[in-house]
């Protein structure tokens, strides 16, 4: 599996605080709540993707070696002021590019802690482009706004979503995705749309204790199909599978198995 250029990382992170900046500044009422976060308003969403940038930032730019604790960070938290878009959009704005000249001046092998042991400042290029990208749709669906994203960061978000669940399984022994095991069963996710040359169909085999994956198309036990953002979204859990644009063919059961242990985010 080959990651995107570390460029292409860095350039996306810019282009989603951008997008997500404008669903701060469309007038959507902050204090909503996100219907796919519902612990959180839209604020607070706002405020953790912007927190989760400014950590990152922190520890890249100082080649931190180990976890730097969150309260460490200076405005992780955001503007003093609540409610305020204008605040919490300049917030965003330097946020996002202080973030992006951090990655960039690092370059993707500088030697930076990372939780899955990948210890690089790539790993944060390609984590953050993610983070930020679920997020954002995050955002988007509760401001009623329109979510797309570029097919190859789509289909790269399902690849280091399946990396992360082989990483839970391997590490973390109370991790629910420990329990991500159906002998003989696998399941296909099968992008219908133009995705511009990107192989955009993945195979999952969970017969053992560790998944293992790779795009292609094979006949599996269950397929997810649909376009690749709203493949995206499903297997990120954050649109349902009776989804008008979503098709579930074989034996649903397992893909909802899968959903509800597959919880990271």
């Amino acid at each position: 599996m080959k990651l995107l250029a570390h460029d292409r990382y860095c350039d996306e992170i810019a282009h989603q605080v951008g997008l997500l900046r404008s669903v701060v500044t469309s007038g959507a009422d902050l204090a909503a709540t996100v219907p796919t976060c519902p612990d959180w308003s839209l604020e607070q969403l706002v405020r953790h993707t912007g927190g989760a940038l400014r950590w990152v930032e922190l520890m890249v730019r100082t080649r931190a070696q180990e976890e730097v604790p969150e309260e460490t960070v200076p405005l992780h938290g955001g503007p003093a002021e609540q409610g305020d878009p204008a605040a919490l959009d300049a917030w965003l704005a330097e946020t996002g590019e202080a973030v992006v000249a951090a990655l960039r001046d690092a370059g993707p092998d500088a030697k930076v802690w990372g939780w899955t042991g990948v210890l690089t400042a790539g790993f944060w290029a390609r984590r953050m482009t993610h983070e930020i990208t679920v997020h954002r749709a995050d955002a988007a669906l509760a401001a009623g706004l329109p979510y797309e994203v570029a097919p190859d960061v789509a289909a790269d978000a399902i690849d280091e979503w399946l990396q992360i669940v082989e990483w839970a399984q391997r590490t973390l022994p109370d991790d629910p995705a420990r329990e991500l095991r159906r002998p003989g069963s696998s399941i296909h996710l099968h992008a219908t749309d133009d995705t511009r040359g990107v192989e955009a169909e993945w195979i999952i085999d969970v017969s053992g204790d560790v998944i293992a994956w790779r795009r292609g198309h094979e006949k599996a036990t269950v397929a997810l199909r649909g376009p690749l953002t709203a493949v995206l979204l499903a297997f990120y859990r954050r649109l349902p599978l009776d989804s008008p644009e979503l098709e579930v063919l074989g034996e649903r059961e397992l893909l909802e198995f899968w959903l509800e242990r597959a919880t990271f985010g």
